[in-house]
């Protein structure tokens, strides 16, 4: 079964999606208090990447690119924003501050010009302790509108998800799953990017992770039906005998009396055939072709005999001469019957 971050991910509506989103800084801040170091070092990283850097990066134009300074700084974020790993920042360090303004110009070119994702990924992975993962770091900077960060959060919330697998690959399906997301949203009215979908997705998983609270009043409740309808029960409508059958109700048009939710009053239920006394008409299921039982026949009758009751055809509803047959005619066709069943059971014995 999907996760619930999955849910929402596959399933979220622009409105949440706006709600959650505007919730970021509380997610950001509940991340920043779960970690052993000071929560004011990542909320400080955060403020530069997402608001800062950016803004450098769109400054230089043609020729955007990272400072070594800058990429130092990335890692730094990404370590702090998720899981620890020391050894990525000294290898990032190793790097001459010309190879990386060289592989990162390389990298925005490709996008800006080609809209070759996977080429700028390539081409950022040429430096040292730079995988898919901080490559889409770098590019989700440079350019939110087409790459998502590679977050742990965000391939976990992944449908049918079974580990993290920092890959080409992997991260490639992520960018089509965010995509979907982006057209969904921005479908319903709203004005959406991989990076904005990412950093969403993100701060849901960690709100459910830390502090499911912040999501108390994400529209359209905090269950499981993220935005989704529920299915809507068919109503099936049949006129029988001047009566509506609704939805398994039966009512009377004259408002006399009502019998609703499969629950029948004074009934008795005999071969999908339900008789209501104070209508005193037959109402037949809508199963297929009635077996009712004929009138005067016992467990002995022939086999093979199998009369059509009275007042019912084939349709299984009570025809309207049923309704009007005075009684004598009922019991002259019942006397007639039990006259001839003798003859059949004389003749059976032959």
């Amino acid at each position: 079964m999907a996760s619930k971050s999955a849910q929402f991910f596959e399933n979220g509506t622009n409105k949440q999606f706006e709600f959650v989103l505007s919730k970021y800084q509380e997610s950001l801040q509940a991340k920043a208090d779960s970690k052993n170091s000071k929560s004011e070092i990542l909320l400080k990283l955060d403020k530069w990447y997402q608001n800062e850097l950016p803004k450098k990066i769109k400054s230089r134009g043609k020729e955007a690119h990272l400072t070594h300074e800058e990429i130092v700084q990335t890692i730094k974020w990404k370590l702090a924003r998720g899981q620890f790993r020391p050894r990525l920042k000294d290898l990032i360090q190793m790097n001459t501050p010309r190879v990386v303004m060289q592989e990162t110009k390389k990298a925005f070119r490709a996008i800006y010009k080609k809209n070759d994702l996977e080429a700028a990924v390539s081409a950022l992975s040429n430096l040292k302790g730079v995988g898919p993962a901080m490559a889409s770091a770098v590019l989700a900077a440079g350019a939110p509108e087409v790459a998502p960060f590679m977050a742990d959060e965000l391939l976990l919330s992944m449908p049918e998800v079974e580990g993290i697998d920092y890959t080409m690959k992997e991260y490639m399906k992520l960018v089509e799953k965010t995509k979907e997301c982006v057209a969904r949203l921005n479908a319903q009215g709203g004005d959406w990017n991989p990076h904005k979908v990412e950093m969403t997705v993100w701060a849901y998983y960690i709100a459910r992770d830390l502090k499911p609270e912040i999501l108390d009043d994400m529209p359209d409740s905090r269950g499981n039906t993220y935005g989704v309808p529920e299915p809507v029960k068919e109503v099936v409508e049949e006129r029988v005998n001047g009566e509506n059958g609704v939805n398994g109700e039966v009512s009377k048009e004259n408002g006399e009396q009502k019998v609703e939710n499969n629950q029948l009053v004074e009934n008795n239920q005999t071969n999908g055939v339900a008789e209501v006394e104070d209508s005193q008409k037959s109402v037949h299921s809508l199963s297929p072709e009635p077996e009712a039982e004929p009138v005067g026949f016992t467990s002995e009758e022939p086999v093979g005999f199998n009369p059509e009751p009275v007042g019912f055809n084939y349709n299984g509803v009570g025809s309207a001469s049923e309704n009007t047959r005075p009684a004598i005619v009922q019991n002259q066709h019942k006397r007639c019957l039990q006259r001839i069943l003798p003859n059949l059971r004389l003749m059976k014995d032959s």
